[in-house]
């Protein structure tokens, strides 16, 4: 990968972009259960948090289509930041001070979830303008950070509760938000290209009428959800549904997961001009499908949890796949497509734990039950992708 020293730089500053989101995403979930506790909020209010969290960022990724451009990438990324560093910040005090305690645990979540939402649409155009050859290995590899961050988040949130006692989060809500505060000061100095000129972009509507697009959209919402029914639930899963500690249940659930679906991007960034990116997806999704029936119905704990281990390691590609195939199918696109992917990714992502969160209330907590409904995204998923494969050999388009 050649790329001049400044751009490395940027490359640098958007793999620690994806450390944030990770952050953002996968820190409250750890805290679900201690929020219960704590706040005594219920099962379905803590549903709720993870929809609003996604639902904001929805709201964001559309509402970015139209801003960002005006406005500019510079701007833009380093004002995520500060509302990412401003929600974690605010998980320390803010629901403290609301009565309920639910009503601030919202504020935070809002904060947050309008700079994960901003993360999401300009992290990926911004490396894929970069000067760099290989787009998928690149996108890949950028991607695999987001994994990296989410075991560090487990990893890290794990020691500190060791070292200090769950009681403490607080704290640690403190320290996580450091990370968006000094990169936002990072990325106020890195170049940063746009990834069309001005005005060569397609516009909303140009999108809007583009069949190819609406195929790689439905793709996003089922990478989206696939991916984080299983990582929004895997540790509440594994305390409350196998019985495990809190740490083993980190460890094992949340952790593995990220772990391997890291891993999984790694590996295809290395290995990527050996591997048709539309079949390695197709057999990620049906792995998927098998994982989530694996952590469901597997007869012991260990076997869940190698369940939730399996999921991670198979939807790992299905994101960042996603990106490359629609870069390569609409080069046109610009940050709009960017933007309207990112949104629907996010609905996805804010379905599918709100399809286990539902279906595992309905079940009286069995949280199996709501895992084993889910294994049917992949499923579907994999219609989507065989589409792309057949439209592949139909019209000779070379990813």
């Amino acid at each position: 990968m050649s790329l001049s020293s400044s751009y490395n730089c940027t490359l640098k500053a958007s793999y620690a972009g994806y450390v944030v989101q990770a952050i953002v995403n996968n820190f409250a979930p750890l805290l679900f259960l201690t929020f219960q506790d704590t706040f005594g909020i219920s099962l379905g209010m803590i549903t709720m948090l993870v929809t609003v969290n996604f639902g904001i960022q929805l709201l964001v990724d559309f509402l970015s289509a139209r801003f960002v451009d005006r406005i500019g990438y510079r701007t833009c990324i380093v004002a995520a930041h500060v509302f990412a560093a401003a929600g974690l910040a605010g998980l320390a005090f803010i629901p403290d001070l609301m009565p309920g305690h639910f009503a601030g645990l919202v504020v935070c979540v809002c904060l947050y979830a309008v700079g994960g939402g901003i993360i999401e649409v300009l992290i990926s155009p911004i490396v894929e303008a970069c000067p760099t050859s290989k787009k998928d290995a690149a996108m890949s590899l950028l991607h695999s950070f987001y994994c990296w961050g989410a075991a560090s988040v487990v990893l890290g949130s794990t020691l500190f509760f060791t070292v200090a006692g769950v009681g403490n989060w607080r704290i640690l809500a403190l320290l996580w938000a450091a990370v968006p505060a000094v990169n936002a000061l990072v990325f106020a100095r890195v170049p940063i290209l746009s990834l069309v000129e001005d005005g060569d972009g397609m516009s909303i509507g140009e999108l809007a009428g583009n069949r190819v697009f609406w195929l790689f959209a439905f793709i996003f919402v089922c990478a989206g959800a696939s991916e984080q029914a299983m990582s929004q639930w895997a540790s509440a899963f594994a305390e409350s549904g196998l019985k495990v500690s809190k740490t083993m249940g980190d460890l094992a659930g949340p952790c593995m997961f990220s772990l391997l679906m890291g891993l999984s991007r790694a590996l295809y960034a290395r290995y990527s001009e050996k591997i048709r990116l539309p079949v390695f997806m197709t057999i990620s999704a049906l792995l998927c499908v098998f994982s989530y029936l694996m952590a469901a119905y597997g007869p012991d704990p260990v076997l869940a949890l190698l369940g939730c281990g399996l999921c991670g390691l198979s939807v790992g590609i299905l994101w960042p796949g996603a990106f490359s195939l629609a870069s390569a199918g609409c080069p046109r696109g610009g940050t709009a497509m960017f933007a309207l992917l990112a949104l629907a990714g996010d609905l996805g992502c804010a379905a599918g734990p709100a399809l286990v969160g539902l279906v595992s209330r309905a079940a009286e907590g069995g949280m199996k039950a709501g895992l084993a409904a889910a294994a049917w995204i992949p499923a579907v998923l994999v219609f989507g992708l065989c589409w792309v494969m057949y439209r592949e050999r139909k019209t000779g388009y070379n990813q």
